[in-house]
């Protein structure tokens, strides 16, 4: 009778796990829309994502946060578009005044863990391991467990395992999704539910593939053979995760999230994004559409969707399926919950998206879009993304009153975003602290016990010169491929 209190506390431990499925976002820094052979790329084989897609929902317009990776990171974590949060590009801080999901997850009772690239902490340049002194690691935001890297990682990388800095051998994709099944094996030995992020840094340049992996390429130039061989890479990677996942007796209830940060990069051969208009870094669908799928045997049918979603709505979803309050959003929020997608079609979105890049911005109602490339000038273009998908046709004069309808709901969500910007969502209506600088890492003191060691790494050489010393700009050694 005296083991009786443990028994029936190991058998709630296990019920609680059984109720919570276990939850895995991973992320593809600088994959295109048409970078998978479920969407029929010419010679790139992803045999991994296309069983996820045949087993999952398919998403056929899902959309990016921003058109680059760390303001799209920022969505994912609160489900607040990347202005609000302080992440107006790539190498900004995520604000310590944000709520997180992994905060809130982990306060529902998972064990939390990143693996990968992190690039929330106010860094520029190449993935540098994150340290133990860094207010913004993702400890700082949530996460029980972390190997982490500031920016994008590649071969045989350098990563923060708790803060501490550990050189890893191999393809990148290979060794975080390693770290990220020693992790969840653990949690479901200790019948826990477990929210784990895999952030990978491929295909982000600079292109270093596994000759075996890059050998179906040859007849491409150097960079797009090598850029292809890590998403060859990559996707081995996730069929190594999905197949753990069945034998620990976990895939059926294991919501499974895969997506791109933002859209395909161009030079690459063939190109990336699918035959929509424009790039990384542009509001065109090419710049923000991206692969996505969602995958839970036990709940989802499996399907294709051209219903629009995106990145911010992935902490909704989630709070949706596990029942979290609302107190666990920092407000406005912008995304909203797929889970109803998760079983039928549910018409119209109901809530637009939005997309602010410099100067650049973009509105997505359904299918109609208003863009602009320059937000000062006030010159906007508006394409029906339905009969058009490549937007070729601006209809703003065509259509004049719903440009000037969709103008005038673009034009209120942007203060809402700039009120954001300024802090009034935030206790006080202030930030405290005000955002940090964005800066090298090898800028940074905490950084500078390290350089001498790390200067030779191929992957930093371009960003020091033949001294070891420093170079901002990236002029220094030319990286070996």
């Amino acid at each position: 009778m005296r083991f009786l209190p443990f028994l029936l506390l190991a058998l709630a431990s296990s019920l609680a796990a059984a109720d919570k499925p276990n939850i895995i976002f991973v992320m593809a820094d600088d994959m295109g829309w048409g970078q998978t052979g479920y969407r029929g790329h010419p010679i790139l084989k992803t045999p991994n994502l296309d069983a996820m897609a045949a087993n999952g929902l398919r998403f056929d317009r899902f959309y990016a946060g921003n058109p680059v990776c760390s303001p799209t990171r920022a969505t994912v974590l609160t489900g607040r578009t990347n202005d609000r949060t302080g992440v107006l590009s790539h190498g900004y801080a995520l604000r310590l005044q944000e709520k997180t999901i992994a905060q809130a997850l982990k306060n529902a009772g998972y064990a939390t863990g990143h693996f990968g690239k992190w690039h929330l902490n106010g860094y520029k340049g190449p993935g540098a391991p994150v340290l133990a002194d860094d207010p913004r690691s993702p400890a700082g935001f949530g996460f029980d467990e972390y190997v982490s890297a500031t920016n994008f990682i590649d071969m045989d990388p350098w990563l923060g395992r708790q803060g501490v800095p550990e050189q890893f051998k191999g393809d990148s994709s290979e060794v975080v999704v390693a770290e990220a099944l020693r992790f969840i094996e653990k949690q479901h030995a200790a019948n826990k539910p477990s929210f784990t992020i895999i952030w990978y840094g491929t295909p982000h340049s600079p292109f270093k593939a596994l000759d075996a992996d890059k050998a179906a390429f040859s007849d491409l130039d150097n960079e797009s053979a090598n850029h292809h061989g890590e998403l060859v890479t990559m996707d081995r990677s996730i069929g190594t995760l999905r197949t753990k996942l069945r034998e620990l007796g976990i895939a059926d209830n294991t919501l499974f999230v895969f997506n791109s940060d933002n859209g395909g990069l161009p030079g690459i051969k063939p190109a990336t994004t699918g035959g929509l208009r424009g790039n990384k870094g542009m509001v065109y669908e090419g710049g923000l559409r991206v692969p996505a799928i969602i995958e839970w045997p036990a709940v989802i049918k499996p399907h294709v969707t051209s219903h629009p979603a995106c990145t911010v709505d992935l902490f909704p979803t989630i709070a949706d399926v596990v029942g979290l309050p609302q107190d666990i959003f920092v407000q406005p929020l912008d995304g909203l919950s797929l889970k109803p997608l998760f079983t039928a079609e549910t018409g119209p979105r109901q809530k637009p998206l939005g997309f602010r890049f410099g100067t650049k911005a973009a509105f997505v109602d359904n299918q109609i879009k208003l863009l602009t490339n320059d937000l000062a000038k006030g010159e906007f273009e508006l394409y029906d993304l339905e009969s058009d998908p490549h937007e070729t046709k601006d209809l703003s004069a065509a259509k004049p009153e719903l440009f000037e309808a969709m103008k005038k709901k673009f034009l209120a969500w942007n203060d809402s975003v700039q009120a954001s910007f300024e802090g009034k969502d935030y206790p006080g209506g202030k930030l405290n602290p005000p955002d940090p600088e964005s800066i090298h890492w090898f800028e940074a003191e905490r950084y500078k016990p390290w350089l001498a060691q790390w200067s030779g790494y191929w992957a930093y050489r371009t960003y020091f010169d033949r001294n070891g010393n420093p170079v901002p700009k990236g002029k220094g050694k030319k990286a070996k491929k």
